[in-house]
């Protein structure tokens, strides 16, 4: 948000993010609105001081008190219509269950759109073509279990097929989901290789969440990233295995 914008803006601006976090600190909320770290603190008093139940977690920052429910969010024409772009994209991914998963979503959203907004939702989306999978292939249905799993810290059995053929049966600790030339990579830790390692979304045969948990991995995704780079180096036809 531009400097000079309404304190109501602000506000306003302040609650949905509070809504849409679980935790969220005031040299968050400063940067983002460009105002001072004192000013936020007199914008979260007005906020307590009006009625909207926000809890402050000393050292780590605000949320809204759990169950409390605020009032469907308006969306501006211009949020409206992304969100439409965006389902017009996802719906040409590959994987039936992000696909499915989306669109139930955004039906959801569309349901608090004004009758105008409505109107001018359903010509956009006659009106936006996305040139990619023009196929509309989908070769995967694993994407929400996995960031399911992944939240959860969940062990997952897997039958792969590498782009090599071989089948392989891995117990797995997912880390991260990239999304690369429209297909989706998941990064984990393979217990029987005892490293990380990236496997093909679409190259899952078979695939079941254990009961099984394990400890959070100690590293964020740029130091997977820096280990990768420094593995490609010295054998630069690593492949995903």
């Amino acid at each position: 948000m531009e400097k000079g914008k309404p304190r109501l803006v602000r506000l306003t601006a302040i609650v949905t993010q509070l809504q849409g976090k679980r935790i969220v600190t005031a040299t968050e909320l400063a940067a983002k609105y460009k105002v001072s770290i004192r000013t936020i603190y007199r914008d979260i008093r007005t906020l307590e001081q009006s009625g909207i139940p926000i809890y402050t977690e000393e050292g780590k920052g605000y949320c809204l008190v759990e169950g409390y429910n605020l009032p469907p969010v308006m969306f501006t024409e211009e949020e409206a219509n992304a969100l439409i772009t965006a389902e017009q994209i996802i719906n040409k991914n590959k994987d039936t269950s992000f696909v499915d998963g989306y669109v139930s979503a955004v039906e959801k959203i569309k349901a608090v759109l004004k009758y105008s907004q409505k109107d001018k939702a359903t010509l956009l989306t006659q009106r936006l073509q996305i040139r990619s999978n023009l196929e509309n292939q989908k070769t995967s249905s694993y994407l929400m279990q996995l960031q399911t799993a992944l939240t959860n810290y969940k062990v997952i059995q897997i039958n792969y097929l590498s782009l090599e053929q071989k089948e392989t049966k891995r117990d797995i600790e997912p880390f991260a989901l990239i999304h690369n030339k429209d297909n989706w990579v998941l990064i984990a830790f393979c217990r029987l290789r005892k490293d990380f390692r990236a496997f093909r979304v679409d190259c899952i045969q078979q695939m079941v969440i254990s009961s099984n948990t394990f400890n959070p991995h100690k590293i964020t995704l740029e130091d997977y990233f820096d280990m990768a780079r420094k593995k490609w180096e010295s054998t630069p036809d690593i492949s995903m295995t």
